[in-house]
Order: structure tokens, then C-alpha cells, then sequence
């Protein structure tokens, strides 16, 4: 009894002691990422699964997730609402969904700009040669106010035409290669890879347009909240280079990647590749960084903010093109320097230079 009583009481006089005890563990910082299918973000899938993503994130004490969400603009709602503290997304949707609507917004990543991964297609079995022209008078299926609808519009500018010539139909990218599949004749499209790449080898496919014709404009990046906790970007930035440069590699490690890539992306290894080709990856983090601090950037981030101003993406209250501040690396703005939300930062980049 006097045994059982004095374990009692060193139990008692422990828990006093842990209750007393200045409470100075506390949970590592977590974040959340989504992204959707793309060549160029394929390789998301591969830093999840490899052990890659945990590598970092346990090197920087925090958390993080990553989830995949097949339908692209749903993916950034979903980061606009809050349900993901990043996303995968293209610096127009950034700037025309998020940044828009009211969160601030961080390009953490550049990853790439399209160099031929999205295009303008029509299904015309009977002709060899269509041009951008030919979708005088046609619908053309696409989401709505995407890149996909800034590159139809930069063709039409290009060829002498506008919207006005033919017919928008905003149309879910998860749908978009199976409408094409089975359409009728003159059935057009505009789209990315690898949804383009399959739609491209139906018979009668004729790509008019495709975004090789204005490069470096179609710049696709990993968003985040400009709060995310440092050990999040350090993290993230840190795994994403490692992979690029498992990617652009010559071994076996190189040769598995991609064939991880090609098969959660359902393309075939060779048809993963042909992707790659028409992607200007920055597998470099040195070049990732040059790319957001050149001039020409500037000048591509104007284009794509009168595109979506002109197109309404601004809102009813925004009474001019101004209306939302975009800093840059140097720290320059352009638009209002009252309403900066979306923000081109290097720095994480340039840590992971070696």
C-alpha cells in the first residue's frame, strides 16, 4: 500500500512539474499546394512521391503538402478562398483571379513560359493548310479567360481580327480533348499540353496558332500568400530545383523522373518529351531569376494586364488598367503602389544558386 501510495505521489509531483514546465515546443508551420495538369508542373507529382518534397521540408522544419486538382482554374479558386496557401498557375490567372480579388500574392517559382505547349486547334479533315484566320465565324472552345483566351486574342491581333469575328465558349479544360474527339468538322479549340499534344494526333487536327509564336509571354509559376511562413518557400523553392535538376540530368535518376512524369501526366515517355520540347523550362535558378528581373518581362506583364483589364478581369470597381500594383524584383510598381497584389520576388530563387 505505502508503495502503490508513494507511486501515486510521484506521479502527482511529476505532472505538477510538466504543467509548470514553460510550454516551449509547438507545432512545425504547415502549408498546402495545389496544382493541376501541365508539363511543366508535372514534376510536383514526382517531388511528392520521390521523398523530395519531405527532404526539404524536414530540413526546414516545416510541413508540406501537396495536392493535386484536376481542373485548373477550380484549383486557383480554391488558393483565392483560402483552401491552399499556393497553386500552380499561369502570372495572367494570377494576376486576374487572385491578386484581383484581393489576396496577396507572391510568385515564388518561375518554372517556365510556353514555347509551343499551348495552342489554337481546328479539326478539318479535308484541307492542309489552315491559318488562324479560318476560325472566322466558328466557336472556339476554351477557359474562359485564361491564357488559353490571351493567346486566341494575341492571334487574332496578330492576323487582323478580333473577338468579334467569331465565338468564345467557355469550356472546362477537363472536358476540352473529349469534345474535340468526338466534334464535327471545324470543331476548334485552344488549349495546353498534354490535353493539346493528344488532341493534336486526332485525325484531321490542324494547329493554327500555338504559343511558340509569342514566346516568353504564357509564364507559368508557383503562387503563394505573401505571408506563407519563410520555412515553407525555402522549402518548396529548395525541393523544386533539386528536381529540375534531377530532370535535366543525364543518369538513371534523369531517365526515372521522367518516365514518373509521363505516366501520371498519361502521356507515353516519348510524347512526355516532345511536351518538354516545346517548354522553355528554367531548370537553373540563376536563369529563373534573370527571367523575372529582364526588361522584356515588364513589357509581357503590361500586355497580359490591359488583356484582362480590357476583358473585365479587373472587376466593375476598377475604373483603369492601374487598378492592381504589380512589383517587380527591383522593387518598382506597376499600377497602384496603394493596391500591390502581386509580387514578383527573386530572393528564394537566389538562395538556391550554387
Amino acid at each position: 500500500m505505502k508503495f502503490k501510495t508513494t507511486l501515486a505521489l510521484c506521479a502527482l509531483a511529476l505532472m505538477a512539474q510538466i504543467s509548470l514546465a514553460p510550454a516551449t515546443a509547438h507545432a512545425a508551420d504547415s502549408c498546402k499546394i495545389a496544382w493541376s495538369h501541365y508539363t511543366g508542373w508535372e514534376p510536383y507529382a514526382y517531388m511528392k512521391d520521390s521523398g523530395v518534397m519531405a527532404k526539404h521540408a524536414k530540413q526546414n522544419g516545416v510541413e508540406v503538402s501537396i495536392t493535386l486538382v484536376n481542373d485548373y482554374i477550380e484549383s486557383i479558386n480554391q488558393y483565392t478562398a483560402g483552401a491552399f496557401d499556393g497553386v500552380t498557375a499561369t502570372t495572367m490567372d494570377g494576376l486576374a483571379i487572385p491578386a484581383v480579388g484581393g489576396v496577396d500574392t507572391t510568385v515564388l517559382i518561375v518554372g517556365d513560359y510556353s514555347n509551343g505547349n499551348d495552342g489554337i486547334l481546328i479539326k478539318n479533315p479535308r484541307r492542309k493548310k489552315l491559318g488562324p484566320k479560318s476560325l472566322k465565324g466558328k466557336k472556339v472552345m476554351l477557359v474562359e479567360l485564361s491564357v488559353s483566351h490571351y493567346l486566341l486574342a494575341r492571334a487574332l491581333d496578330k492576323n487582323g481580327m478580333s473577338e468579334r469575328d467569331l465565338k468564345v465558349v467557355n469550356t472546362s479544360d477537363a472536358d476540352i480533348g473529349a469534345l474535340f474527339s468526338t466534334g464535327a468538322d471545324g470543331t476548334s479549340v485552344v488549349t495546353w499540353n498534354p490535353i493539346l499534344m493528344s488532341a493534336r494526333n486526332e485525325p484531321g487536327a490542324h494547329m493554327v496558332f500555338d504559343s511558340s509564336m509569342i514566346p516568353g509571354e504564357i509564364v507559368d509559376t508557383l503562387l503563394v500568400r505573401t505571408n506563407m511562413p519563410e520555412g515553407c518557400k525555402k522549402a518548396i523553392v529548395g525541393a523544386w530545383f533539386e528536381t529540375m535538376g534531377i530532370m535535366s540530368g543525364r543518369g538513371n535518376s534523369s531517365k526515372e523522373a521522367l518516365a514518373f512524369m509521363a505516366k501520371f501526366s498519361g502521356s507515353t515517355l516519348a510524347e512526355f518529351k516532345a511536351q518538354l520540347d516545346a517548354t522553355h523550362m528554367f531548370y537553373n535558378p540563376r536563369d529563373a531569376a534573370g527571367f523575372a528581373k529582364g526588361a522584356m518581362f515588364k513589357k509581357t506583364m503590361d500586355e497580359v494586364r490591359k488583356f484582362s483589364f480590357d476583358h473585365g478581369l479587373f472587376g466593375q470597381g476598377a475604373s483603369s488598367v492601374d487598378f492592381v500594383g504589380i512589383e517587380f524584383p527591383d522593387g518598382s510598381v506597376m499600377g497602384d503602389k496603394g493596391n500591390v497584389k502581386l509580387r514578383f520576388n527573386t530572393k528564394y530563387m537566389e538562395e538556391a544558386i550554387k
